[in-house]
């Protein structure tokens, strides 16, 4: 392995070109999401045919209309926020696929990682997060093609984002990581004055600890949220049918696994797929069928994961 491809790997926690199957089943499966998958895959096409925005136009209006020249200025960067569980990571690590199923073109995903913080040398993290930016800019200018016409786009993904731009507001905060913000900030914008097939997602749950410069950058922030009693039903339904659980059986599950017994808060979608569920297969396997009564005891032994607290500042 030689340096570039070490350094690459350190920066980047992935890099993965889509369609990918594995992707498709996983977007797919991300129910109560629509709305979301909806304005990113609009958001998705518009970057990669930006001609659509004056098609559109010229077509209702017969004319460009000022709207287009505010759309082409916003910055392709996306913020998720919301609780541990809730879709957000999954959402963003998958919905390039459906961009490259829909469009025919090829999607690539750089994932950063939080190794791009360094170890605290003086310049490190400011280095590492340039280099970064650099990769993924000459990526998604090479996806331009000739003439500029996209043949291909590039998602970047900052996962657990307050790690890598907290506030500088805050007094405590390292010379070193108000260093690394700034580089942050610098290579959003690059990316965003480029005209260029790239589109960054940055993923929190901690969304007040954003720096407000990030904040205002976003073109949207959507927030997610625990799945409701209709998201929850969606989820386990089918699942449960097929093991044979009755109508009022599925609503009681699902009425358990939501905020009852004192509790203010409901499950989230990774403790009803990776908690609930498998926990009643493995209660069931292998000598006996899944039936309420398990699934009443895994409810019990398996309760929600409680809601993130932000850290007291005292």
């Amino acid at each position: 392995m030689n340096d570039s491809t070490e350094e690459r790997v350190g920066i980047f926690e992935e890099v993965k070109e889509f369609p990918d199957p594995s992707a498709a089943r996983r977007f797919a499966g991300l129910v109560g999401l629509d709305e979301k998958k909806e304005r990113l895959l609009k958001e998705a096409r518009l970057l990669l045919d930006p001609d659509s925005l004056t098609h559109w136009s010229e077509q209702f209006y017969h004319k460009k209309t000022k709207i287009i020249k505010l759309f082409e200025d916003r910055p392709p960067l996306f913020i998720f926020a919301g609780d541990v569980g809730t879709g957000k990571t999954a959402l963003a690590e998958t919905f390039g696929d459906a961009v490259a199923r829909e469009t025919g073109l090829s999607m690539t995903l750089y994932a950063l990682s939080l190794n791009a913080r360094g170890k605290g040398a003086v310049g490190e993290m400011t280095s590492l997060l340039s280099m970064a930016f650099t990769e993924v800019r000459q990526a998604a200018s090479r996806a331009s093609g000739r003439g500029g016409k996209r043949t291909s786009g590039i998602v970047l993904l900052v996962d657990e984002a307050d790690a890598l731009a907290q506030s500088r507001e805050l007094a405590q905060m390292h010379h070193e990581d108000r260093a690394g913000v700034n580089a942050l900030i610098r290579g959003v914008d690059d990316l965003a004055t480029g005209n260029l097939p790239a589109i960054i997602v940055m993923c929190t749950n901690r969304l007040e600890a954003l720096d407000p410069a990030i904040r205002r950058r976003a073109a949207a922030t959507f927030i997610f949220e625990r799945p409701n009693e209709d998201q929850r039903r969606a989820v386990v339904k089918p699942v449960l049918e097929e093991l044979g659980f009755t109508s009022h059986q599925i609503e009681s599950i699902v009425t358990a696994t939501g905020a009852c017994q004192g509790r203010s808060y409901g499950y989230t979608y990774s403790d009803l797929t990776q908690r609930f569920l498998p926990g009643l297969f493995l209660a069931a396997y292998p000598a006996r069928k899944a039936s309420y009564d398990l699934a009443k005891k895994v409810i019990e032994e398996h309760p929600p994961t409680p809601p993130f607290q932000e850290a007291s500042s005292d």
